[in-house]
């Protein structure tokens, strides 16, 4: 029986881990402002807006700590290190978005049946600067790898979600300045709920599906079972297994059943080739067994 492990895994980690640093100090720092303005000008929409730069900081620093700790070596009790830990800490970081948001709303209610009295200037000025420190660090984050890695995705998401609420702060300021309309605070604070509770909920979805073991989002079991099969000297696939480690770490285990006069290494390496140019999986684990009459073939992953 051959077997074969292969390790082929790319890291993006300093482009991430700068891109995650600088965007927590800039959020965090702010965050700490716009909590002042909210309390002293008594606008929701600025404190809803400062709950959510929290969540974005308390994300962008279990970001910055999982891609830090994931770095760290494998060790005979954590075989594949602490790559996991990325997906714990995007799980935690999308249930406290959907807590966060869930206070807001609650919030919000009360303050449409008795809008207090809000200083719009102030607000207003504050959610401007919100706004141009959320460019910031959005800017700063899309250079690093947000399509490829879910917690600089995660963090991504808050920081546009962010933006989105210091839009809405701003509209609230000037319909408050203008008109009058006290309800415009509670009414753009619950938008950013809105925003919130939306990525929150994807975060945790995705991250979720991964902590389950589910297959990659862009990978077909179907399809990458049919492409095995394809190849001339392979008779069965059996067992086939795929799933991720991290965000951005497919691995795959199966038994493929050869012909009997078939090369074991040669087809070993067929498989791991059409794995590798067509699917970018990189860590895969074959077992090879040849086909003969009336036997089981049996293959097993753990």
């Amino acid at each position: 029986m051959g077997h074969s492990h292969d390790h082929g895994h790319h890291h993006h980690g300093s482009n991430n881990k700068n891109a995650l640093k600088w965007s927590f100090f800039l959020i965090a720092s702010f965050m700490i402002v716009e909590v002042i303005g909210g309390l002293w000008t008594n606008s929701l929409a600025l404190l809803s807006d400062a709950g959510h730069m929290l969540s974005d900081a308390a994300a962008l620093g279990l970001s910055f700590l999982a891609l830090t700790m994931g770095q760290r070596k494998a060790t005979h009790s954590k075989t594949f290190g602490y790559k996991r830990f990325e997906i714990l800490a995007a799980f935690l970081n999308g249930i406290t978005l959907i807590l966060i948001s869930l206070y807001i709303f609650w919030e919000a209610y009360h303050r449409i049946v008795d809008p207090p009295e809000v200083v719009s200037s102030g607000m207003l000025i504050i959610s401007f600067i919100g706004l141009l420190v959320n460019i910031a660090a959005a800017y700063i984050l899309m250079k690093g790898d947000k399509d490829e890695n879910l917690n600089v995705r995660s963090a991504f998401l808050h920081v546009l979600g962010d933006m989105l609420g210091s839009v809405g702060a701003i509209v609230a300021a000037l319909l408050i300045m203008f008109l009058g309309w006290s309800i415009a605070d509670p009414i753009a604070s619950i938008i950013v709920a809105v925003l919130i509770i939306i990525s929150g909920w994807r975060v945790t979805k995705d991250s979720f599906h991964i902590l389950m073991e589910g297959t990659p989002l862009n990978l077909d079991v179907e399809k990458v079972k049919e492409v095995i099969l394809s190849l001339p000297e392979v008779k069965g696939v059996n067992d086939l297994h795929v799933w991720s480690i991290t965000s951005d770490f497919p691995a795959l285990s199966c038994h493929v059943v050869k012909e009997t006069s078939a090369d074991y290494k040669e087809v070993l390496n067929q498989v791991k080739k059409v794995l590798h140019d067509e699917f970018h999986i990189h860590h895969t684990t074959i077992e090879v067994d040849e086909e003969r009459e009336g036997h089981q073939h049996q293959g097993h992953c753990n």
